[in-house]
């Protein structure tokens, strides 16, 4: 299906998409998103092959060891090229083959015992020079890796002892920046019967054999246990569920989409809504969005705020992020539930929370920026005008050397400044305008030839970002800003067939891997498109006469 919604076109001089067109696009994204009850997701190497070691018993077993198989780099890995990225797939899909090993009485149809030798083995030698302790490279910011790592590296050694021809080769071993105590913490915990802290529930794998059954895990209505398949199926064991289990139907909902592989985290409902609302509406594109939207949106909010989707904790990212989504559709939210995730210095994303998020800080100046303006005065106070400079302070502060900001969440600076950058030119008054200029003109410097932008290489999910850095941040007309701003549209209408299909959109987003929210990124490309479209928010650039 292309974005217009109609077949793919294979002409030379692709038909643009008018303002109009692209609004009608994005009216059908979030459709197909509120018919969606899980969201759109990438499949997952990590979360995959977990299925495939914990739940063989799953509809889809066979393609999930054809995916990891298929999947597997040149150079042994899987996932990226990024060395400290490739660490937790590679050990994830190295040990999910080497499990199928171990089970010839369960053969996979079409996949030879030597193929998987073969893939294993790849694999082990690409995690040799990955986990030495001399010069290990050091793990991404992402959920639970540091104790996922060794976890995994433990049960890829007892198949090691116990297959050829491996019994008498090297031994993987943590590298110094793991924490293999974790793993053994939640293991006794599920044992006597005490309850995991909500955000280990995404992990509960690090379980064991004593995450199958814990009476202290109760699975959300939907079946999902800390909205991941991993955790799903750890708790559920090795045995196979009855057809009514709820986490067993949740799992074969998972797995449908991609007929097998399954994503890193499920349900993604409101997260997906929300930055979608957003991405859209900030950048001016027309949307009559159907009531079913802010309805679910306002209902999600609790008195903690709201998680991603069910299975996840509340917290000020999601939180926030829904309530400036609402603002934008005409239902201004009171901000004040934010306030139970301060600190002295910043907002955290959770209680408890290990590193700080530039984009939650972002989506927090939102939600309490917009209370500001547009709430009765009756309904504003000091602490909330005390809140928006705390908050555009500290994100002054984060700004890296180079104008960009980094977020947690995300392996490009694009998307951390398209976070901050935008909040801050809305919100953060004079005292802001230098480090918006700043982040302008990083975007300026770090254009492509060919009118891309990427960390790695140019993508249409990052040149999104950064034209809504240049255009969604403008006081007034500059010329460079306009044509580097068009330079990027004509690149996204070259990848996009002229506004009528997506290109490819690789993994950039962390969980336990990398992932891609489809859904959010196709909304922030169709914003993008919009704002550079010739009946577009923004006129071109004047040629010169």
């Amino acid at each position: 299906m292309t974005i217009d919604g109609t077949a793919e076109r294979t002409t030379r001089s692709p038909r643009l998409l008018s303002s109009s067109q692209l609004s009608a696009a994005a009216r059908r994204l979030i459709d197909e998103s509120l018919a969606d009850p899980l969201g759109g997701m990438s499949p997952s190497v990590y979360e995959t092959a977990r299925l495939v070691t914990l739940a063989p018993w799953l509809t889809g077993h066979a393609e999930r060891v054809r995916f990891l198989l298929r999947t597997q780099r040149a150079d042994g890995g899987w996932v990226s090229a990024i060395p400290g990225y490739r660490v937790v797939p590679t050990l994830s899909a190295t040990e999910a083959l080497l499990a199928v090993l171990r089970t010839p009485e369960r053969p996979v149809p079409g996949v030879t015992r030597r193929e998987l030798t073969a893939a294993a083995d790849r694999g082990l030698r690409a995690l040799l020079p990955l986990l030495d302790g001399e010069r290990s490279f050091p793990l991404p910011d992402m959920p639970a890796v540091e104790h996922l790592a060794p976890m995994l590296i433990e049960l890829i050694n007892g198949h090691l002892d116990e297959l050829e021809p491996w019994r008498d080769g090297p031994r993987l071993r943590p590298s110094p920046q793991m924490a293999p105590k974790t793993a053994a913490l939640v293991r006794e915990l599920l044992r006597r019967g005490q309850a995991l802290p909500q955000k280990l529930l995404h992990a509960l794998e690090l379980g064991g054999e004593a995450a199958r059954g814990a009476a202290t895990v109760r699975p959300e209505p939907i079946g999902t246990v800390g909205a991941s398949p991993a955790a799903t199926a750890a708790w559920l064991g090795d045995r196979e569920p009855a057809d009514h289990e709820p986490a067993r139907r949740f799992l074969e909902s998972a797995a449908a989409p991609h007929g097998g592989p399954v994503p890193s985290v499920l349900p993604i409902t409101v997260f997906e809504r929300a930055w979608m609302t957003s991405w859209l509406i900030r950048s001016g594109v027309p949307l009559a969005a159907p009531p079913q939207l802010p309805d679910f949106l306002q209902a999600s909010l609790g008195p903690a705020g709201t998680g991603g989707g069910a299975g996840l904790p509340s917290d000020a990212d999601t939180s926030s992020g829904t309530m400036y989504a609402l603002a934008l559709l005409g239902r201004l939210q009171r901000p004040d539930l934010l306030w139970r995730y301060e600190t002295d210095t910043h907002f955290c994303t959770w209680q408890g929370e290990n590193g700080r998020s530039v984009g939650t800080n972002s989506h927090v100046l939102e939600a309490f920026g917009v209370h500001l303006r547009e709430a009765a005065p009756a309904e504003r106070s000091e602490r909330h005008a005390a809140t928006v400079r705390k908050v555009v302070s500290w994100l002054q502060e984060q700004q890296q050397d180079d104008g960009s900001w980094s977020d947690r969440w995300h392996s490009s600076p694009y998307y951390g400044t398209v976070c901050s950058a935008p909040a801050l030119a809305e919100f953060g008054g004079p005292q802001a305008a230098p480090a918006v200029d700043r982040a302008v003109e990083w975007v300026l410097q770090t254009q492509r030839p060919d009118g891309s932008w990427g960390l790695w290489e140019g993508t249409a999910e990052e040149t999104a970002y950064a034209v809504q850095i240049l255009l969604l941040t403008r006081r007034e007309a500059d010329g460079r800003v306009l044509a580097a701003a068009h330079r990027g549209g004509e690149y996204l209408r070259t990848v996009t067939a002229g506004g009528t299909a997506m290109p490819p959109l690789p993994p950039l987003w962390h969980d336990k891997d990398l992932y891609t929210p489809f859904r959010i990124v196709q909304a922030a490309i169709l914003a993008a498109l919009h704002l550079t479209c010739p009946d577009g928010a923004v006129p071109p650039p004047r040629r010169p006469s």
